[in-house]
């Protein structure tokens, strides 16, 4: 089975369990921190929903309508996850006012503690093992996921440290409090995670550092009768697409001159996996 898919499969199940634990405690206790958490993992639920299929699809083969394969895909899927969570942290806050204006008593407090607890321990092993193949992968439908579930651990935290406080001090309005500040983290995550999911959607370039990196790989394997100009980088998805000009003698064979090429492109996809180059030939 695809490493991404496989990952992504798990992320669903753990959301799933975690969501109907959440629920349960939360209606049974009258915890607003604990609801805003249950609807937060709805999003994460979702949001993996998404990032299965678009994992799915990426990874299929270029066809007619696509030439270009489908990588975007995860971009969109990305875009997407970013949106659900901006939409899961305005609802956390509309209950949470609501609760602040309408107080009532939490009951079993110890039960809410542990149930967040057990969510923060397994997010944390399901985030690190989607963080692993993302990596690998280069996926920024899997990251997206991760930061879902990084996320869910520190509010998960958040929450539990709240219900502790209220059960020392007996003051109710740290329930309310707790969500809004959960619900204010939510807001930071979903910024930065649309801002990196469609930032490849504007074909924006590489991060300085790997245009650095291309360039000098270029200009290793470029001789003093070579040069090189209009460097463009790009990336759709995990794929990295580069693409310049090359200046060569006249008096090259276009044998002479697909070797070059082919000697340039190799020494870039070295360095960088999933790189796709195109090299325009030019004569001085």
């Amino acid at each position: 089975m695809n490493k991404k898919v496989s990952v992504a499969r798990l992320s669903i199940f753990s959301n799933s369990i975690l969501i109907i634990l959440k629920v349960v405690v939360g209606l049974l206790s009258g915890s607003v921190s604990i609801i805003s958490e249950a609807i937060h993992s709805l999003m994460d639920l979702l949001a993996s929903i998404v990032a299965y299929f678009s994992v799915r699809i990426s990874d299929t083969p270029a066809d007619e309508r696509h030439p270009y394969g489908h990588a975007k895909f995860e971009n969109i899927s990305g875009a997407v996850e970013a949106l659900l969570i901006f939409i899961a942290a305005f609802w956390i806050i509309y209950e949470a006012v609501k609760k602040i204006i309408h107080p009532s008593n939490v009951e079993q407090i110890g039960i809410g503690v542990a149930v967040m607890i057990i969510s923060a321990v397994v997010n944390i092993i399901v985030s690190k093992k989607l963080y692993r193949v993302a990596r690998e992968t280069d996926s920024v439908a899997l990251e997206a996921d991760a930061l879902h579930l990084k996320t869910d651990v520190y509010t998960s935290i958040g929450v539990a440290a709240g219900l502790l406080l209220m059960w020392v001090s007996g003051y109710h309005l740290f329930d309310p409090v707790i969500a809004i500040l959960v619900a204010l983290l939510i807001l930071k995550e979903s910024y930065q995670l649309f801002s990196k999911a469609y930032a490849p959607l504007l074909d924006l370039s590489l991060p300085a550092d790997d245009v650095a990196r291309i360039s000098a790989i270029i200009q290793r394997q470029c001789t003093d009768e070579m040069n090189f100009h209009n460097l463009r980088t790009r990336k759709a998805g995990h794929i990295k697409y580069i693409d310049f000009h090359l200046n060569l003698d006249s008096e090259k064979t276009v044998g002479e001159a697909h070797e070059i090429c082919n000697q340039i492109e190799e020494a870039i996809k070295n360095a960088f996996d999933h790189a796709e180059v195109t090299i325009h030939v030019e004569n001085f």
